[in-house]
């Protein structure tokens, strides 16, 4: 069963937004990513997202392709991800975690394993929950009752466009929480408006039951502040891997930790 609905509940209780970072798998050391993750949860992170490195993403900005770029040099793909999370479970069996990518890495392991083996595999190694930014929730209800099955969330991303009809669709069938992509654009690009923010997420929650996190163009510990204050989770990720490149391969987990320390300190002010 996912971690993510008890970390969530236990949250909730105690009136704290979840801190949810987001890093991509091979980045910037390949071998260095379960410290990272394991630093991260040490600093104050609820739940980590880990990017599944992908040549041809369509919501990330330049900061996050670039790290994938790099990643997929190093030749990290899919079965290195979920080797990475099965290193991370050796010493943190609490922390969920959240594998955010696309449609195409999944797909091309299910093709060399079979069908559902990408699903499968993925629960054996301790990932919570998956992030499909191309699978949308009118076309993937088989997806979904295949993860339910094997006990992981599938979390979808809204938007300021998103309609009241894929509000809808999304409610039916996310689990785990809902991201909401906060800017029109990709990621780490223009200003957040957190008054736009709170004016939306009531219309979210309208349709959709489980929490509702908010994630692009957090930077700073006073947007993070503002952000938890109405939403139920606060994801940061282009920041974050701006701060981890530009550390020594010995710094980047007390960095990382640094960060989510001080991002913790903000949402519980």
């Amino acid at each position: 069963m996912s971690r993510i609905p008890a970390v969530m509940a236990a949250l909730k209780a105690r009136g704290r937004p979840a801190l949810i970072p987001y890093v991509t798998a091979g980045d910037p050391w390949a071998d260095l990513t379960p410290a990272i993750m394991q630093a991260l949860a040490d600093g104050g992170a609820d739940i980590i997202e880990l990017g599944v490195p992908f040549s041809d993403p369509m919501a990330d900005g330049p900061v996050i392709q670039k790290a994938s770029e790099r990643a997929l040099a190093r030749g990290i793909g899919a079965a290195q991800v979920l080797d990475m999370v099965r290193v991370f479970r050796q010493g943190n069996d609490r922390t969920p975690v959240v594998l955010m990518g696309y449609a195409n890495p999944v797909e091309r392991y299910d093709q060399r394993l079979g069908e559902g083996a990408f699903v499968r595999d993925a629960a054996a190694a301790g990932v919570d929950g998956l992030l499909v930014v191309d699978y949308p929730p009118e076309e993937c209800e088989a997806f979904a009752a295949r993860l339910k099955t094997a006990g992981l969330d599938l979390i979808f991303l809204l938007a300021p466009t998103s309609t009241e009809q894929r509000m809808q669709q999304v409610g039916r069938i996310a689990s785990g929480y809902v991201y909401y992509v906060s800017l029109k654009g990709v990621t780490g690009a223009g200003h957040l408006d957190t008054a736009a923010v709170a004016e939306m997420l009531p219309r979210i929650r309208r349709h959709v039951s489980v929490p509702v996190g908010v994630g692009f163009g957090i930077r700073d510990a006073a947007t993070a502040r503002a952000v938890g204050a109405v939403a139920d989770a606060v994801v940061i990720g282009s920041r974050l891997i701006q701060i981890l490149e530009s550390q020594k391969r010995d710094n980047a987990p007390l960095a990382a930790r640094a960060f989510m320390a001080e991002m913790r300190a903000a949402l519980d002010t």
